[in-house]
């Protein structure tokens, strides 16, 4: 057997021992230590696997994960340059000279887990143009933009690296051509699993970072390229020495503690850049294309490489252009690696100078070096349904479009034929597909059973045979089926003609499809079925739906002005915004001035104000206590705003929606009893400051947000029409009892659509600055998402703990988004809340910013958001369960925790900004 041949079979991991050979040189245990490792030489023969003699790790070819592109070789001249120093992988490259997005589907990959991914590029003058024949060309990862590889020469080779969580059980990599500046092309591709513990700020799909450098400071030979059997295979680069620079080194082996967040192989540590006594060691970088709004990540390891006396000393700081950059004096250990590593933006280049004590007795050192961009990866590919579905219907039929890389998206590069519906808070949908002549040939294929969101499907003018499947029934959204110009037999499926005569689908087929099993005279007559007679249907059908649905909203509209049209209360007309009368009968307890007087104690105690009136504390005659909702004659809500919000607390009933006692409309006083809420508004108990007071745990907090959504939810959905409450805010979030049970309160400005049918209702801006939606303030067009948006920033308050505006006049959003877009969630969490799960936390981080999205269009519904905070609340709770009760800060998602930042043990993980945790 050929070494090609058996190096194939040997792609998958394998069981064996450590000690085995199977061919002369080649060690077999390599490949058994490397498992989850995918190798593809691109360009290669597709029988030509083989095991590289540099790493011992096998290669495949790629004919199974692309099928565009054209195989070249480099030429002769620069092939002469691959020896054993250099990967086989570069003698071939795959170039893409038509389509404008070509891409790699790597598969059998694990769902959430961290993969570092390398494209490798060596030109070699494959075309014979020389440096004419050049690229610049984009890299997607998925959907998301990674970032642009400049070829600049044709002898040189280029790697590009991103470390990514990959969220279902594949992966693309696209090259994206740019007009008019070569053609896209490509060497290798690899991709190796990496620890959740390893880059803890890599820390699910929605953010990435790519090596901008991976350095080896102290060699004299700037050749050695560290990787694979080092851990992970990371390729660790010679980092020349400065002038300033004395190299040091140990041929001891310098090891890291279990749970190193970055695993430093031993044969980078073991050599190290240092100064002269008296000297600074200093380096920089520039950001890339000047762009001083990239975020970098940034990491400098240390470690001893002597062991020092007792009168010696090595203790330095480090600085970023000339401010202090870490907060303590360093010392790294003994033959350990350590790590300093954080943040770093805002700048065109990033200077860093270490520096020694006044009380070190020696030079600061640097071991190694890594720079990362922070890569925004949130964009969401294609339901993993629909892509499978898609990929095997474009295998089962060889459809030659070029169907490559994710369906939906990013939107430019849509599939042709293919349609998407993009919600906010879900995957891309595929909605509609044409395969119209198309070439299809044999039956129609169950795999389209697969696309559960499609509504339009056009089969026509194939060479489609066999019958007309029951499925297509059974397609729950599909409106639309066109199967015109085929070579169908037997009749159209009942199911099929009985949703197409309900209006519910069009239908559209040859007028007369061929009968089947005549000889069964107990079978019902094969239906003949007239596209004309199936229009004519729908149109009648359609006409007959509008009249009765008219009729309908006109029988609803008049009774309910039948049931609210009653003498008003003070003998005059009241009008809301919109100009429509506006009076009532109440069906509650009527009370008198009087009876107000009594139950409050001639109103003894006041426990709210707002621009109603101040509220008192009372007790109905059986002791239960009351909330005395008072209007006084100078509030700045008048008679309408009261009626109103009499109206809506008649009408509307559920748990987390406070209670109408009972109302008073007496001469001039008028007020609305409703049940009193024990423990005051959400907005006190974040605010709350006095030594006595227990800040609300993470758990609280969200058990609170979910009874809020939950009310609103039902306002926009279950009421008849949707109501709006307009003034949603923390001072208007009740909570009562020990469980803080909460009650969306204030229905004052509230306001209801005219039926079902409206998205939208224009009216006059009311609100409370800070929460307003920016959109409704602009158009004067209220609708749902207008309480959306100042729930999303109920959330803010609740993961901050601060206010709609901050000091200084910033608005909570802006404030939030700038921290949370580089992953730093813990300058944003609320340092009273004590412990908490950080996934969870994360899940509410990401949630808010897409409430509070300056288009409505582009905020979830309150549906939607209602299923989030249910999702985190179970992460919290399965937290608990794990963890026991806990109280204070720490255990991983507080500062105690191994992850947290500037951690003290053992000294060797000292900086940490965390990453959105995976959800």
């Amino acid at each position: 057997m050929s070494c090609s041949m058996l190096a194939l079979k040997l792609t998958l991991a394998v069981s064996c021992p450590q000690s085995h050979t199977f061919l002369p040189g080649v060690r077999f245990w390599s490949i058994c230590l490397a498992p989850g490792f995918i190798s593809i030489d691109c360009g290669s023969p597709p029988s030509a696997g083989y095991v590289d003699v540099v790493t011992w790790l096998p290669y495949v070819p790629d004919a199974q994960f692309v099928d565009a592109g054209v195989s070249h070789n480099i030429s002769a001249e620069h092939a002469g340059m691959i020896d054993l120093k250099l990967p086989r992988l570069y003698n071939d490259l795959r170039s893409f000279p038509t389509g404008a997005r070509n891409c790699y589907t790597v598969r059998s990959l694990t769902p959430g887990t961290k993969y570092l991914v390398r494209a490798t590029f060596l030109h070699g003058n494959y075309d014979g143009l020389g440096p004419g024949g050049l690229a610049v060309f984009d890299l997607h990862l998925g959907v998301n933009f990674w970032q642009t590889a400049n070829v600049s020469s044709v002898s040189d080779t280029f790697q590009a690296e991103i470390i990514a969580v990959v969220p279902d059980d594949y992966v693309q990599v696209c090259l994206v051509g740019k007009k008019g500046l070569g053609t896209p092309f490509i060497s290798g591709l690899e991709l190796r699993p990496l620890p959740d513990t390893l880059y803890p700020v890599v820390a699910n799909a929605s953010l990435s970072m790519a090596v901008h450098g991976r350095y080896n400071l102290g060699p004299d030979d700037e050749k050695p390229i560290v990787r694979y059997p080092s851990p992970h295979d990371r390729v660790w680069k010679v980092l020349a020495n400065l002038r300033s620079w004395n190299p040091a080194n140990t041929t001891g082996t310098v090891r890291y503690v279990a749970g190193d967040q970055f695993e430093v192989p031993s044969a980078v540590m073991q050599t190290a850049a240092t100064v002269d006594d008296g000297f600074s060691l200093r380096f920089y970088w520039g950001a890339y294309e000047s762009n001083k709004e990239l975020d970098y990540f940034a990491v400098l390891h240390m470690a001893e490489l002597r062991r020092l006396n007792g009168s010696e000393a090595r203790i330095c700081e480090v600085y970023l252009n000339n401010g202090l950059w870490y907060s303590k004096p360093f010392s790294p250990e003994f033959r350990y690696s350590s790590s300093m590593f954080g943040m770093v933006a805002g700048s065109t280049e990033y200077s860093f100078r270490i520096e020694p004590t006044a009380n070190s007795t020696l030079p600061p050192l640097l071991n190694a070096l890594e720079i990362y961009v922070m890569v925004p990866t949130a964009e969401r590919a294609t339901h993993g349904g629909d892509v499978s579905a898609i990929m095997a219907i474009k295998a089962k039929y060889e459809i030659k479009r070029n169907w490559m890389g994710d369906p939906c998206g990013p939107k430019i590069y849509l599939w042709d034929g293919v349609g998407c519906n993009y919600a906010i808070s879900s995957a891309p949908r595929i909605t509609s597909l044409n395969l119209s002549s198309n070439g299809l040939a044999g039956e129609i294929t169950t795999l389209l059973s697969n696309l559960t969101a499609l509504q339009n499907l056009d089969l026509s003018h194939n060479s489609l045979t066999g019958n007309i499947p029951e499925f297509l029934a059974q397609l729950p959204s599909l409106a639309v089926l066109d199967l015109t110009g085929n070579k169908f037999n037997g009749s159209v499926p009942e199911s099929l003609l009985k949703r197409s005569q309900e209006g519910a689908l069009s239908l559209r087929i040859e007028a007369n499809i061929s009968s089947i099993n005549n000889d069964q005279p107990q079978r019902k007559k094969p239906t003949k079925i007239s596209a004309v007679n199936l229009a004519v249907a729908a149109v009648v059908l359609s006409v007959l739906v509008v009249v009765v649905v008219t009729l309908t909203l006109c029988l609803r509209r008049r009774r309910t002005e039948n049931d609210l049209s009653v003498r008003p209360l003070n003998g005059s007309k009241s009008k809301e915004d919109n100009g429509d009368a506006v009076s009532l009968q109440f069906d509650t307890r009527q009370f008198s001035y009087k009876e107000l007087k009594t139950i409050t104690n001639s109103f003894e105690k006041s426990i709210g104000k707002g621009g109603f009136g101040v509220v008192y504390l009372g007790y109905l005659e059986d002791g239960t206590p009351v909330a005395v909702k008072m209007r006084s004659e100078s509030s700045s809500q008048g008679v309408n705003e009261f009626l109103a919000e009499a109206l809506h607390l008649i009408r509307v009933h559920h748990r987390n929606l406070v209670n109408l006692v009972g109302h008073c409309k007496d001469g001039q006083h008028s007020a609305l009893v409703y049940e009193y809420m024990s423990e005051g508004t959400l907005q006190e108990k974040l605010r709350e400051k006095s030594p006595n007071s227990v800040p609300l745990t993470w758990r609280q907090r969200l058990r609170i947000s979910l009874d809020s959504a939950q009310g609103l939810e039902y306002l926009h959905k279950a009421c008849t029409p949707p109501l709006i409450h307009r003034d949603v805010k923390a001072a208007n979030i009740l909570l009562n009892g020990s469980n803080l049970e909460a009650k969306i309160a204030d229905f004052g400005l509230s306001k209801a659509f005219n039926n079902d049918l409206q998205s939208h209702v224009s009216t006059r801006v009311v609100g409370t600055p800070g929460y307003l939606d920016p959109e409704y303030y602009t158009s004067f067009q209220l609708s749902e998402k207008s309480d959306v948006y100042s729930f999303g920033i109920v959330l803010l308050e609740v993961v901050t703990g601060q206010p709609p505006i901050l000091p200084e006049s910033v608005h909570i959003v802006q404030w939030a988004r700038q921290r949370l877009a580089k992953g730093d969630i813990e300058s944003v969490v609320d340092d009273n809340m004590g412990r908490y799960d950080l996934n969870s936390v994360w899940k509410v981080a990401d949630l808010a910013p897409r409430c509070t999205e300056q288009a409505a269009s582009q905020r979830p519904a309150m549906a939607d958001v209602v299923v989030q905070l249910k999702e985190s609340l179970e992460l919290e709770e399965g937290c608990e369960r794990v963890h026991g009760s806990y109280a204070g800060s720490g255990d991983g998602y507080g500062e105690n925790s191994d992850t947290a930042s500037q951690s003290t043990q053992s000294g060797r993980v000292l900086d940490l900004v965390s990453g959105p945790a995976a959800r």
